[in-house]
C-alpha cells in the first residue's frame, strides 16, 4: 500500500519495527535548487511570517511551536521518550535555506505513551536547547468544538505522492470529514479510532493534502476570535491527495491534557 507518510498505520506495528523504519524513512530531506511550483497536492506558497509557529525537523517531519521551547509534532516521527539532542528544529523562515533561519538543537523528547495502542496518541513533544524568541507560538484546541468545517495544512513535505520534499512552505485548505465518512472509505480508514483521529480533504475528487514529509505538522483554524489554534497533527493516509483517501490527523483536544502535563514535566 502506497502510503502518505510512508506508513499508514504504525499504530498496529511493533513499536520497536515503527522506529526504526520511521528513522530509515524520514531522513533530512534534500532541497531544490530551484522554487517549486506554487502548486503542491492542492497548495500555494506560504508567505514570510505568515505562519510562524511552523517547524522543519532534521528527521524530516513537520511541527508547530506549542511553546517558545517546545515543538508538537507526531509520535512515529521519534523513537522514544527520553533525552535526546539529535533533532535539529528550523524556525522563522519559510525557504529553508534563507540565512535567517534559526537552528535549535532538541534536549528531550517525550513520546505519548498511547501511540501504538487501541486508544490513539500519535503525538509528542520535542523540548529544545534555549527558547526561541520573535516567533508566535500556536495554541491547541482543548475542546472539539473546532474540529470542522475548513481547516489549514502546511508543510515542507512532497509536492506530489513519492516525490521530493519542499525547500519553500507550501499550504492548502481542506475540509473536515465527519468520522462515519471517513471509514467508509475502506482498507485502513475502517480502523479509523474515533475521538483519537480526525479526517480532512476532498474525498470525491482528492487533490487536496498532505503527504510525505509533512508527519508531525499541524493542522489548524481560525477561533470564533480570529486566532490560529491547531486542531490536528499530520499522521497518516493512503498515499497523497488520492480520491477517496482523505488525509488523517492526530484529534489534539482529545488528548490536550496529556500533552499539557507533559510539557510541564520535560
Amino acid at each position: 500500500m502506497a502510503t502518505k507518510r510512508w506508513f499508514t498505520l504504525l499504530r498496529n506495528a511493533a513499536i520497536g519495527l515503527a522506529a526504526a523504519a520511521t528513522a530509515a524513512s524520514f531522513a533530512t530531506p534534500a532541497v531544490a535548487d530551484q522554487p517549486p511550483s506554487t502548486n503542491v497536492v492542492g497548495g500555494t506558497r506560504a508567505a514570510q511570517g505568515e505562519f510562524p509557529f511552523m517547524v522543519r525537523l532534521s528527521m524530516g517531519c513537520g511541527g508547530a511551536l506549542y511553546t517558545s521551547q517546545i515543538v508538537l509534532t507526531a509520535a512515529h516521527c521519534v523513537s522514544r521518550t527520553g533525552a535526546n539532542s539529535s533533532i535539529t528544529a528550523t524556525v522563522g523562515v519559510v525557504d529553508l535555506q534563507s540565512t535567517s533561519a534559526k537552528k535549535v538543537k532538541s534536549t528531550y523528547v517525550y513520546r505519548s505513551p498511547t501511540y501504538g495502542t487501541a486508544t490513539g496518541g500519535d503525538w509528542a513533544l520535542i523540548k529544545l536547547a534555549s527558547p526561541v524568541t520573535g516567533l508566535a507560538t500556536l495554541p491547541i484546541a482543548t475542546t472539539s468544538s473546532l474540529n470542522t468545517g475548513s481547516f489549514s495544512i502546511a508543510g515542507w513535505g512532497a509536492a506530489s505522492e513519492g516525490g521530493a520534499q519542499q525547500r519553500y512552505l507550501l499550504k492548502a485548505q481542506v475540509p473536515f470529514v465527519p468520522d462515519s465518512t471517513c471509514k467508509a472509505q475502506g482498507g485502513s480508514y475502517g480502523r479509523l479510532i474515533p475521538n483519537a483521529e480526525l479526517c480532512a480533504g476532498n474525498v470525491s475528487a482528492g487533490g487536496v493534502d498532505t503527504c510525505q514529509g509533512d508527519s508531525g505538522g499541524p493542522m489548524f483554524r481560525r477561533d470564533d476570535a480570529g486566532a490560529w489554534i491547531q486542531v490536528g497533527i499530520t499522521s497518516w493516509g493512503d498515499g497523497c491527495a488520492r480520491p477517496h483517501a482523505p488525509g488523517v490527523y492526530t484529534e489534539v483536544s482529545t488528548f490536550a491534557s496529556a500533552i499539557a502535563d507533559a510539557a510541564k514535566k520535560i
